[in-house]
């Protein structure tokens, strides 16, 4: 059994051990034993590596397996494991997160892989001109797309093309290109392109031209004989191809397209199928990462290869992204045979699991233990909180807690305050985790820092197909 040390600071020492006495063994997955170190100083979150290597003294308690430190602390932890010879790794920012901490440490999911390729569609691609692609295929690929879809228009003329493509290539992209013109499908299969979508069953020829891998779809949506006619007739060429029955916007056919893609499974258990997700995401105004979130079960479940998203909506500029973390956490969900729950939040944009760790008793016991004059910020189900020496306060508007704190002559104290107390309302009015001197966190609606995201992927990766 290890024994851990846990390190923190008086206002939080109490609320530590009370979180740690009431760990069921259950939730601990791995039972240990565990001692408490309160440092000397007031806020945990003030800790740093220097300071506890002065701090705590050696030999440690025998039989510690390691240290673990509030996910607030800086310094090189590397370091301090080296000088005290036990792993030292930062903790949850809040103690009340230390149950699921344990608990996702001993899941260890692997988000590094996916089954699911992106395909990212450039849908305005002939009114671009090169660098115009080139710079929006960067962005794609950035989020996480695995192919760039070269989107034609009706009645567009696009002369550069093969041009288009052939710099695509020489960039390192894969590439398909989208057109409803048999014209362009061939010019852009003999200048390159590893896809193209779409082929019916009475333009196959098509693919007789060129080497390009085709998406089979149907004559119309409802053929459902035309497209198996198609995958039957690339079979027996021995070419490789996917399969779109077509996946129709809301209230246009949704439940019934969905219930294509179930029967095109059933009918053929190991045909590569793609799906076109862009007809619900961009054709419904509503958050992306719910639905994208959908979509990607039912992707896992159907063992989808291939989606063709876009990113022209702004409501749906994060498409790409969303997709690219979505298909991981539902194939991580498939493959470990759990629901798709405590993998990652970074889907849920809006509100937090667990957006309240204190509550209205537990933030006023922390006030009532605080000497200095320096205001701290706290949210609970009730409001916002606002407290130092002189007093501590409970507000649910901002502008109703500004003459209780005495800044107005103090510009840089009133700025900063009203920065935390602009987040701290935004975390109460829609169920959101807030931390003090820390952004909101939006998932993956925001880009992320290079350390967030490498979160995502094994050491020494980028990115694993299953």
């Amino acid at each position: 059994m290890e024994h851990i040390v846990f390190l923190t600071g008086r206002l939080a020492q109490a609320s530590l051990l009370h979180v740690l006495e009431s760990i069921a063994p259950a939730d601990k997955r791995e039972p240990f034993t565990w001692e408490v170190r309160e440092i000397g100083l007031q806020v945990a979150g003030l800790m740093t590596a220097d300071m506890i290597r002065r701090r705590v003294a050696q030999p440690l308690s025998e039989g510690t397996s390691r240290i673990i430190v509030p996910g607030r602390c800086r310094g090189d932890l590397d370091a301090l494991s080296a000088h005290y010879g036990v792993k030292v790794e930062r903790g949850p920012e809040e103690v009340k997160d230390l149950p699921q901490f344990f608990g996702r440490a001993a899941r260890h999911v692997d988000l590094s892989r996916y089954e699911t390729e992106i395909f990212a569609e450039i849908v305005d691609a002939p009114r671009l001109d090169l660098d115009g692609i080139a710079t929006r295929a960067r962005e794609y690929r950035r989020q996480g797309a695995d192919v760039i879809d070269i989107g034609c228009l009706p009645e567009t003329p696009f002369p550069h093309l093969e041009d288009a493509v052939a710099m695509l290539k020489e960039q390192g992209y894969r590439v398909s290109v989208d057109s409803m013109v048999d014209d362009e499908l061939g010019r852009g299969g003999r200048a390159g392109a590893d896809y193209v979508m779409s082929l019916n069953f009475d333009t196959l020829w098509i693919a007789n031209e060129i080497a390009s891998t085709p998406i089979l779809v149907p004559r119309e949506p409802s053929d459902v004989a035309s497209l198996d006619e198609a995958i039957e007739a690339m079979t027996r060429r021995n070419r490789p191809f996917l399969a779109d029955p077509i996946l129709d916007p809301i209230p246009f056919g949704l439940a019934k397209s969905i219930a294509r893609y179930v029967s095109l499974r059933e009918r053929y258990e190991n045909v590569p199928i793609m799906m076109g997700i862009g007809n619900v995401t961009e054709l419904t105004e509503a958050d992306t990462t719910g639905i994208n979130a959908v979509l990607f079960g039912m992707a896992a479940e159907l063992r989808i290869a291939a989606v063709l998203t876009t990113s022209v909506s702004l409501h749906a500029r994060r498409a790409v992204r969303e997709a690219d973390v979505a298909r991981r956490i539902m194939h991580a969900s498939r493959e470990t045979q759990t629901l798709p729950k405590g993998i990652s939040g970074d889907l849920s944009a809006l509100h937090a699991k667990r957006p309240f760790p204190y509550d209205a008793n537990e933030i006023a016991a922390f006030a009532d233990a605080v000497r200095d004059p320096n205001f701290r910020v706290q949210v609970s189900a009730d409001g916002i909180h606002v407290y130092n020496r002189d007093g501590h306060h409970v507000e649910n508007d901002p502008f109703a807690l500004y003459p209780k704190l005495a800044v107005e002559n103090d510009g840089g104290h009133a700025f900063y305050l009203g920065v935390q107390l602009a987040r701290a309302e935004i975390a109460w009015q829609l169920g959101k985790r807030f931390d003090q001197d820390q952004a909101l966190d939006w998932g993956c609606a925001v880009d992320r820092t290079e350390e967030d995201l490498s979160a995502w992927h094994a050491p020494g990766t980028t990115k694993k197909k299953a």
